[in-house]
């Protein structure tokens, strides 16, 4: 059966219960584009931090995704999912609000700012493992692309959005106070949760220890020729585009010499492209196959990040350069991440996600931090520019992973199986 010939979808928008949960994961998803750009331009032009100790904010954020493979099979064992997602909300806010609080005292610091970055990167794992429970629990598995496809919709439109009024924010009242936007978001996506009522059945007993069970989700992880493939491409882009992203606000800061509010208007009008790569993503998807619009995504989402080191000119220029340069690759992000994320959900069983989400996530968020502080080092000793050149460029070496795998040959979910 192909992806024409498969029953329709249920509508997702009528779904009371996805719709509040979608709601939530948007006004998460445009407070935290805030705090995206708030937290290195705390570090940088509040602080005077240096690329590598930008870079080490960056690697602090993700660290946390190294304990995911412990995190996960804790997670599994766990009956109410919804609870640990409410948890993680409310850490994040709180965390957050102490920078707010610390500024009007005249007392942030380097180290506040790297416990912050660290800490709600421990909530972001907490609450992605148990999404993938409560995922399944909320939308049919016909409907996985078609959801994932939403969810990143409203992602990208936090990134066309957020940018440009977080900017806005840090010049109107500091970085430090804007990130209080984050955190009122984080309250009203636990808020939210709360209300959504979802069926939690217990996990089956199990006589396996909770190392067992790790060793059980790296090796279906390890062992699976899809999830295999997916992982090594995702952890390959995401450790170069690390690489890049750690240096990106600093580079444009300092070696463009572009305001705050001129970054985030590059960078939300470069995030147009997620949104039509998102909206696009199951069409795509339908025409030449899953597999196919994924090894697409995997080379135009990290090969733009090359031409960054070729921005010059005058003000607007710059501006428009790096627009186009976030445009191209915010649509290959979605045709990456929207069919292989649905692929994922479809492979992995039931009683496994966490443990499939933990595996997958310290592998593959694990390597951020690494290409972070890589891209510090590489920063400091051969510059900004060749920096980004070598993380496009190195990037591109992901889709190597899907081309040897069965991924190129699947057009749709209907053909695999967990």
């Amino acid at each position: 059966m192909t992806a024409v010939d498969a029953p329709a979808a249920p509508a997702l928008h009528r779904d009371r219960r996805f719709r509040t949960f979608w709601i939530g994961q948007t006004i998460t998803a445009f407070g935290d584009r805030i705090s995206e750009l708030a937290l290195p331009l705390i570090a940088v032009a509040l602080l005077a931090a240096t690329p590598v100790q930008v870079s080490v904010l960056t690697a602090l954020i993700w660290l946390p995704n190294l304990l995911g493979l412990f995190l996960g099979a804790w997670v599994d064992r766990r009956t109410h999912k919804r609870r640990l997602l409410i948890v993680a909300d409310l850490v994040r806010a709180v965390v957050l609000l102490s920078l707010p609080v610390a500024y009007l005292f005249g007392a942030v610091t380097l180290t506040q700012l790297y416990l912050v970055a660290l800490l709600t990167g421990a909530g972001a794992v907490l609450f992605a493992l148990g999404q993938q429970a409560f995922f399944v629990a909320l939308v049919p598995r016909s409907a996985y692309v078609d959801a994932n496809s939403k969810l990143s919709v409203s992602r990208s439109l936090s990134f066309i959005i957020g940018p440009a009024v977080g900017g806005g924010l840090v010049q109107a009242l500091t970085a430090p106070v804007a990130i209080l936007v984050d955190a009122v978001s984080f309250l009203f996506s636990a808020l939210l949760l709360r209300r959504i009522p979802v069926t939690e059945t217990p996990p089956p007993p199990r006589q396996t220890s909770t190392l067992g069970m790790v060793r059980e989700g790296l090796a279906l992880v390890l062992r699976h020729p899809v999830l295999r493939a997916a992982l090594g491409c995702t952890s390959t882009v995401n450790f170069f585009t690390f690489i890049a992203s750690a240096l990106l606000v600093l580079y444009a800061n300092r070696e463009l010499g572009l305001s705050p509010g001129a970054i985030g208007v590059a960078f939300g009008v470069g995030a147009l492209g997620g949104l039509a790569g998102a909206a696009l993503a199951p069409r795509i998807s339908r025409a030449i196959g899953l597999g196919r619009t994924a090894m697409i995504g995997a080379v135009v989402f990290p090969a733009p990040l090359a031409l960054t080191a070729l921005i010059d000119g005058p003000t607007w220029t710059k501006v428009a350069m790096l627009a186009a340069i976030e445009l191209v690759s915010s649509v290959g992000v979605m045709l990456m991440d929207v069919n292989i994320n649905a692929l994922l959900a479809a492979v992995t069983p039931d009683d496994a996600r966490g443990r499939r989400a933990g595996a997958y996530s310290a592998v593959n968020y694990g390597i951020r931090p690494l290409g972070a502080l890589v891209g510090g080092a590489l920063g400091t000793t051969l510059g900004l520019r060749p920096t980004l050149v070598v993380a496009g460029l190195g990037g591109v070496l992901a889709v190597l992973w899907l081309l040897a795998s069965p991924v190129r040959h699947i057009r749709s979910l209907d053909t695999v199986t967990p």
